[in-house]
C-alpha cells in the first residue's frame, strides 16, 4: 500500500519514480513467461529462442516419429500478441509441405488458433495440437483442397505424395524442397 502512495504521490508531484530501467511486464509476458516454465514437449518437438529477451517470438520444430510424415522435419515461427492470453498466438510453418491443413504459404489450419480458443489454453496445447496435425491430418477442414481431396479418395497417393515432398519434390505445380531429417 505504501508502494502505491508513494507512486500516487510521485505523479501528483510531476516527478517519475526512481527505478532504473525497469520496464513493467505486460500480461502477455507474464503468461507466456508462466505457459514456458510449464511447458512440457514431447520428444518430437523443440523450441528455439532467437533473442533470449524476445519471449514472445520463438520457434518451434516438430519430427514426427510415426505417420506419413514419419523423418521430416518441419518449422514454425510463433508470434505472441499483446493480447495473448485473449487471442490465440500466430503461428505460420516455414516449411513448405504437402498438407491439407497447412496452405503453400505456411497458414495453419487449426481450430484452437482460430474459432475454439480460448483463454485457458497454452502454448502446449498449440504444440500438441500442431504435432497432431501430422500424426492425423485432418481433410474436413482443409487449407490444400487439392491435398485434402487426395487424403480422401486415395490414402496410397497421398502418403507417396507426402514423401515426395520431404524429399524434395514437384506435386502438381509446385516444388517442395527436401525436408527429411
Amino acid at each position: 500500500m505504501i508502494k502505491l502512495y508513494s507512486l500516487k504521490q510521485h505523479k501528483k508531484d510531476g516527478e517519475t519514480p526512481k527505478s532504473g530501467n525497469q520496464r513493467k511486464a505486460s500480461a502477455a509476458h507474464l503468461r507466456i513467461t508462466k505457459d514456458l516454465n510449464e511447458l512440457t514437449l514431447p520428444k518430437t518437438c523443440t523450441t528455439e529462442f532467437p533473442d533470449p529477451d524476445d519471449l514472445l517470438n520463438f520457434k518451434l520444430t516438430i519430427c514426427p516419429d510415426e505417420g506419413s510424415y514419419k523423418g521430416g522435419k518441419f518449422n514454425f515461427s510463433f508470434k505472441v500478441g499483446v493480447n495473448y492470453p485473449h487471442e490465440p498466438p500466430k503461428v505460420k510453418c516455414e516449411t513448405t509441405v504437402y498438407h491439407p491443413n497447412i496452405d503453400l504459404d505456411g497458414n495453419v489450419c487449426l481450430n484452437i488458433l482460430r474459432e475454439d480458443w480460448k483463454p485457458v489454453l497454452t502454448i502446449n496445447s498449440v504444440i500438441y495440437g500442431l504435432q497432431y496435425l501430422f500424426l492425423e491430418p485432418n481433410p474436413e477442414d482443409p487449407l490444400n483442397k487439392e491435398a485434402a481431396d487426395v487424403l480422401q479418395n486415395n490414402k496410397r497417393l497421398f502418403d507417396m505424395n507426402v514423401q515426395k515432398a520431404m524429399r524434395g519434390g514437384v506435386i502438381g505445380n509446385t516444388y517442395f524442397e527436401k525436408c527429411l531429417k
